[in-house]
């Protein structure tokens, strides 16, 4: 649910009952119903181009370079060579314009349900919807989950950018989705997918941390601030299947002048430790659930 009040649009959802993140409206710049979802983009007053699906904020042009600066760089960089990524949603183009500043990405492969996400990304927000249009990029309009039924042992990095769990995403958060991610890795591959935030859904982010451990020998949830997400942050679930990988500690460390010429404003690796150093209540409930026989 949503509310476009005179000049305002209101984010009010079940997910987060009781909060709400306003923005002042200068203009909608589309809205309509895709075959999956209601797609909308909003011009705001203070924070540029707004994509909005079934009501919730997916990114806005000026603070979504964080979402997906981290969503893609703590995979890649817990990863010694990622030469073939997955992406799994991620319509507005995002996270395919940072996995392809990688200098060991070579080949990018990207799943993405709704064509009006894509459409509307490109024509509305083309600072993120320049990544669909990489050379790297092989982009297929089709369901994630049934795609991943046919690709067994193809790549070494799994990203899911997903909406949140409701709708057309839902079934991208159930362990069944997990195992096929695992299927569809190389050896020592890594996984890692957007999984809430543990502020107003720490039973959200503790089921979906328990079905990635069930089936990767290592697994860790790591946060980043995304001002108009709900609570100010959202957190990623990573699995991996080399059991000596350690998401904590970068495998791959560029330097400023690296990070200045792929234009990070917010990945180094300095924020790539801190992003797994979470407070005592969120640590202390996910080391529980995790060592629970």
């Amino acid at each position: 649910m949503d509310a476009i009040k005179p000049g305002w649009f209101s984010e009010i959802n079940d997910l987060w009952p009781g909060v709400s993140l306003s923005l002042e409206v200068v203009k909608i710049l589309h809205r309509e119903r895709s075959q999956y979802q209601d797609v909308m983009v909003l011009d705001t007053r203070s924070h540029g181009r707004t994509l909005i699906l079934d009501g919730i904020i997916q990114c806005t042009e000026r603070d979504e370079f964080s979402y997906q600066e981290m969503i893609a760089f703590l995979p890649l960089c817990s990863h010694p060579n990622p030469k073939t990524v997955l992406i799994v949603g991620g319509g507005d183009g995002g996270v395919a314009r940072e996995v392809a500043k990688h200098p060991l990405v070579e080949r990018i492969v990207q799943v993405e349900i709704d064509p009006k996400v894509l459409e509307v990304s490109r024509k509305y927000l083309p600072s993120m919807g320049v990544g669909l249009d990489n050379p790297k990029v092989t982009l297929n309009v089709a369901d994630g989950f049934q795609f991943l039924k046919q690709h067994t042992g193809e790549f070494d990095v799994i990203i899911t950018d997903s909406s949140d769990p409701i709708g057309p995403a839902e079934c991208l958060f159930h362990e069944s989705y997990f195992s096929l991610m695992k299927s569809a890795l190389k050896p020592n591959g890594i996984v890692c997918s957007q999984a809430g935030t543990a502020w107003l859904n720490l039973d959200h982010v503790t089921q979906t941390l328990q079905h990635c451990k069930s089936l990767f020998p290592v697994a860790s949830y790591g946060v980043v601030s995304v001002p108009t997400y709900p609570t100010g942050q959202i957190g990623f679930v990573l699995g991996g299947l080399n059991p000596e990988t350690n998401f904590k500690e970068p495998k791959k460390i560029f330097s400023h002048s690296e990070l200045d010429e792929m234009n990070m404003r917010y990945y180094d690796d300095q924020v790539h430790r801190a992003a797994f150093i979470l407070p005592r209540f969120i640590a202390k409930t996910l080391n529980e659930a995790l060592t629970k026989k």
